[in-house]
């Protein structure tokens, strides 16, 4: 280990010009290595890990060292409960100036009317959402006869009990595996035990929202709350159509945006695929293609804004002042001209991945994408979804298994895999490496086979040709060396220094 890392790194650079975020980045892990050297061994190993794997997990990106080192400063030490200008605690001035800056930043980008910036995450931003609905609509019962102030705590008979009490209202929302997220009104999360959860699906025929069918169920269901968006749908959501349903239906339109975010701050979602102006309630993460810190913010109307920020104490305690600072750096990094062209970017990357995969006679669904991400059913490989990720992933590529629609393996071992091109992006790959890391893509499924055991095919098990894991590697780590995660990162003098 090295004594004095950022000394022996001017030494090193003998007066040529210093990265100020890579001496702020060496600093901080100086710091934390007095305290927990291994925690700072941790930190070094990681950044190796996504130096040495090509990044294609859709919900994941690189935020910039300013949205980083934001989060990394005394803020955290502050309780703030409330919201600007309304605190349960003194001493919350600064607080107040940071969550009013990331509110106004995130109202400008997104041309919205209020921005609550407080959720930690977009579940937590889905529950403010969804409480701030009923609490808006419904007359809600007290939860102090239970003890309670957290509705998260309630046992089941006792969300059974305020089910009734609200009027067993319902909600309406993508089916987990059409493409909807888990916090949708999926069985075994507690949105379905806020409401009555129903979902609506794609079709079997074309993987496609029908919006004729989506009107005919949601006029039968006549739920309180429509829900769009999605976590692994390959298309573009026309939100005036999903208004026009919740209209008719006397439903409040609400929109996850969590992972489209950022294609909606760089305009390439507009129109009818903007969920701006067309949806009540809009939710979303920070740290997918808005490229932010890992966090939720709730966009909404007037109508419900006081609802919203009251966030805190119905679902949330005390905010966290330091991701709200990251989250205010990551918003006005996004309003700059070249998030449009990043934003542009993901997307051409994206149909330029899907369709060399087609190409290459891989089953696409959808048949490609209009967005960030793209679904890949391995089955014509005889793998399941589970096995094609430990490959990949083997070989050097990180992605996610995904349920397809209709899908016959489950969640857990699946029969699909998601591909996303946000981080790719972001170390500025373009056309041409999408189409090399597509072709790597089908050398390791091409050559990767199911394990037996006891006689059987194993869902999980798998086994691959030495020789493509070999190639598979080497393409992967020729293409990382012409694009190195946070190039103005010195791994290398970092691995030195704490190892």
């Amino acid at each position: 280990m090295v004594r004095n890392p950022v000394d022996a790194y001017l030494r090193k650079r003998k007066g040529k010009d210093v990265s100020s975020a890579f001496l702020a980045y060496l600093s901080n892990l100086t710091v934390v290595s007095g305290v927990s050297p291994e925690t700072a061994q941790a930190i070094v190993n990681e950044l190796e890990s996504q130096r040495t794997n090509l990044k294609l997990i859709a919900s994941e990106n690189y935020s910039s060292l300013a949205t980083q080192l934001a989060m990394g400063n005394l803020m955290t030490d502050k309780y703030a409960e409330g919201f600007s200008g309304h605190r349960f605690y003194a001493g919350c001035e600064n607080v107040d100036a940071v969550e009013s800056l990331a509110a106004d930043e995130a109202c400008k980008l997104f041309g919205c009317d209020h921005a609550y910036v407080q959720p930690h995450s977009g579940a937590d931003a889905n529950l403010v959402a969804y409480w701030a609905i009923l609490s808006s609509k419904i007359e809600m019962p007290s939860l102090k006869e239970w003890g309670e102030t957290n509705p998260s705590n309630l046992t089941k008979e006792q969300w059974e009990d305020l089910r009734l009490r609200m009027g067993s209202q319902r909600l309406l929302g993508m089916d987990y595996y059409s493409g909807g997220h888990l916090t949708h009104g999926y069985r075994l999360n507690v949105s379905a035990r806020m409401f009555q959860a129903f979902s609506y699906t794609v079709s079997r025929e074309t993987g496609l929202l029908d919006y004729d069918a989506i009107k005919k169920q949601a006029l039968d269901v006549k739920p309180l709350i429509l829900l769009a968006g999605f976590s692994a749908y390959p298309r573009n959501i026309n939100f005036r159509r999903m208004r026009e349903i919740a209209d008719r239906a006397g439903a409040v339109l609400m929109v996850d945006m969590a992972h489209f975010a950022g294609l909606v701050a760089g305009g390439v979602c507009v129109g009818d695929y903007n969920p701006i102006p067309f949806a009540q309630v809009v939710t979303t993460t920070t740290h997918k293609t808005l490229r932010g810190p890992r966090g939720g913010v709730v966009l909404c109307t007037s109508e419900f804004a006081d609802a919203v920020d009251r966030g805190c104490p119905l679902v949330l305690g005390g905010p966290l002042p330091h991701v709200m600072a990251a989250k205010a750096v990551a918003f006005t990094e996004a309003k700059r001209p070249e998030f449009k062209t990043y934003a542009a970017k993901i997307v051409d990357n994206a149909r330029t991945m899907a369709e060399e995969c087609i190409r290459l006679g891989m089953n696409v669904a959808t048949g490609g994408t209009d967005n960030h991400l793209f679904l890949i059913d391995v089955g014509n490989f005889g793998l399941t979804g589970r096995q094609a990720e430990s490959a990949l992933r083997q070989c050097g590529i990180t992605l996610n298994r995904n349920a397809l629609p209709f899908d016959p393996n489950g969640p857990w071992y699946t029969s699909g895999l998601r591909i996303g091109t946000p981080a790719v992006t972001t170390l500025n790959m373009g056309r041409e490496e999408m189409k090399e890391i597509a072709a790597i893509i089908r050398l390791v499924l091409g050559q990767t086979k199911p394990a037996t055991v006891k006689g059987e095919k194993s869902k999980a098990r798998f086994s691959i040709r030495p020789k493509a894991e070999a190639e598979a590697r080497e393409r992967v780590r020729s293409l990382l060396s012409q694009y190195p995660v946070y190039p103005e990162i010195d791994l290398a003098f970092l691995k030195k220094c704490f190892f």
